[in-house]
């Protein structure tokens, strides 16, 4: 039986699009999904038993989100160099401390309630080992902070990073020892915004992507002692 068990119950093809999408996102975030596989909108339809264009759809989505890189031949995990990674991570100490001091000076309290919700659902997610609930609560703060920086072009040089930042998020997120460094990291961050300190705010960015660089490098030194132990 296909996930979506028939295109009646599904809905219609946006809401088909959307079930997909979950459960895509479900399996990379797990880790599901390897460097080198491709996924093809139609083995995709295939599977969930609909047309092809709520799965391209899906796929179209996640490849916006920097999940996934579309390909002449399929949608395949984004392909992002160690040097480019690490020149993200200059990058962000240079503008994220800016966006959010602008932040903290300008959020409204709706903004600041949606920011502290997805607080506790991070907590919780992190206290019962649901790591695909962490994930999605702590993409949904970095998200919503990022949606309201006032500066739109400071705005778009953040979201055209978004790829590396995601493919570190998936390399890192497995570990758990981080999981209290990223929600620490958001609840200091969403004090800082509720007291308009822009410079509590700076300062906290940068412990932050400071810690994100140094989970970066312990997985990448990982995966590096599994490969050897592999070919000896």
């Amino acid at each position: 039986m296909s996930v979506l068990a028939t295109p009646e119950r599904a809905g219609g093809p946006q809401n088909q699009a959307q079930i997909i999408h979950d459960v895509l996102m479900g399996r990379l975030q797990r880790g599901e999904i390897g460097p080198d596989e491709r996924l093809v909108d139609t083995a995709v339809a295939a599977e969930f038993d609909v047309s092809r264009m709520p799965a391209r759809d899906a796929l179209m989505r996640l490849a916006h989100g920097g999940y996934l890189e579309a390909t002449t031949r399929g949608f395949v995990l984004p392909r992002v160099t160690h040097k480019e990674i690490l020149e993200i991570f200059d990058l962000r100490r240079l503008v994220e401390p800016r966006a959010v001091a602008l932040v903290a000076q300008t959020i409204e309290k709706e903004k600041l309630d949606e920011l502290e919700g997805t607080l506790v659902s991070a907590r919780r997610a992190m206290q019962s080992g649901d790591t695909e609930l962490m994930f999605k609560a702590s993409e949904r703060f970095r998200n919503g902070w990022i949606s309201v920086i006032p500066n739109d072009s400071l705005r778009k040089v953040i979201q055209r990073y978004m790829t590396p930042i995601q493919v570190v998020r998936m390399m890192t997120f497995d570990d758990r020892v981080n999981h209290p460094l990223i929600v620490d990291g958001n609840t200091d961050l969403h004090d800082a915004f509720a007291r308009r300190d822009a410079v509590a705010a700076s300062d906290t960015i940068l412990r932050f992507i400071h810690k994100g660089e140094t989970a970066y490098l312990n997985a990448v030194n990982a995966e590096q002692a599994q490969a050897t132990e592999k070919s000896a």
